[in-house]
């Protein structure tokens, strides 16, 4: 997405609601944009920079040719900041950084732009320094917060924002999009429940990394079904050495949840719906032998539960053994 009329097409809500306050020349201060991931959260908020600092625009719309754009496309632009965790988080160090950033004027103007990725995994502190700049903002930076887990934002910081809600994509024109690019109609099945990004559903596809975790993925699932004692050394001695961190470990869970969906879409006659098993009819169906529809939406939650520890910054280990324990029960 490079302009804000393709924005509009995919995202039309978040699109009107930023071009117009851009018309009215009313940027705030403070944009909380939220959403599932590959719904447009960095492209909007680079469109957004750039309109900021773009010399040469066309209403709302950035010229992309300026030296301006250009410098923040390839991160460059002296007054654009990013602020990525460090580690599994971001940390108060980074935020006391970033506010002696704040006073000084731009390098190249007054105007100052800071975009927070991952804006939930902020540690207590580093969120309530945020919150000075939030509280006390100058007349020209515009801070930029971007987070898929919209739940682990304080209050406080929410509600010194103007909050832009991005909607979910529609999986089957994805899955329709990655097939038009070659995909095959599997993988594109796959790909399509995990991803919104045409560029990340390619990359992964060709992932050795990826295609390792798809097969501990399932010989993990079959495992509870064989109700086998080793599943708990299966986590520390398969599991755990490949997904090393955070990004990882969340994308394990992901696979893990699509897995157990599709033993529910089984239950339910639902097998259009399955990303994992799609044509595999005697697997599935040994594996729906294990579990009752009960089982299966108690185990989706703990998958959720465990995703949401992951981002609290409780130790990943301890979080998949506590998995494997309740899904045992």
């Amino acid at each position: 997405m490079k302009t804000w009329s393709e924005v509009a097409e995919i995202q039309p809500l978040a699109s009107r609601i930023i071009t117009n306050s851009i018309k009215k020349d009313r940027i705030s201060h403070a944009y909380l944009i939220q959403g599932a991931r590959g719904t447009g959260k960095k492209p909007i908020a680079l469109l957004l920079a750039k309109t900021v600092f773009c010399t040469n625009k066309s209403g709302s719309e950035p010229c992309q040719e300026c030296n301006a754009c250009k410098r923040i496309d390839s991160g460059n632009h002296p007054d654009v900041h990013w602020i990525e965790p460090d580690g599994q988080s971001i940390r108060k160090e980074q935020i006391d950084h970033l506010q002696k950033e704040f006073n000084y004027s731009g390098m190249e103007s007054n105007k100052k732009v800071y975009i927070i990725s991952d804006a939930d995994t902020l540690t207590v502190n580093a969120a309530n320094r945020i919150l000075k700049f939030l509280e006390e903002p100058g007349k020209e930076t515009t801070a930029i917060m971007l987070t898929d887990n919209s739940q682990s934002i304080i209050p406080t910081i929410r509600s010194r924002c103007q909050v832009i809600d991005l909607r979910p994509l529609n999986p089957d024109a994805f899955r329709s999009q990655l097939m038009d690019a070659g995909m095959s109609d599997r993988d594109a099945l796959l790909m399509s429940a995990l991803t919104n990004n045409l560029d990340e559903a390619f990359s992964w596809n060709a992932d050795e990394w990826f295609a390792q975790s798809r097969k501990l993925m399932i010989q993990w699932v079959e495992m509870f079904s064989g109700h086998s004692n080793d599943v708990y050394l299966y986590i520390h001695n398969q599991w755990m050495p490949h997904f090393k961190d955070r990004k990882q470990q969340e994308q394990g869970l992901d696979l893990l949840l699509l897995a157990f969906k599709d033993i529910l879409y089984f239950h339910i006659g639902r097998q259009d719906a399955m990303a994992v098993f799609p044509g595999q009819g005697e697997k599935i169906e040994d594996l729906s032998m294990n579990f009752s529809q009960v089982q299966l939406l108690d185990i989706l939650n703990k998958i959720l539960e465990a995703k949401r520890k992951l981002k609290q910054n409780v130790n990943p280990t301890l979080v998949m053994e506590q998995l494997t324990v309740q899904i045992q029960r």
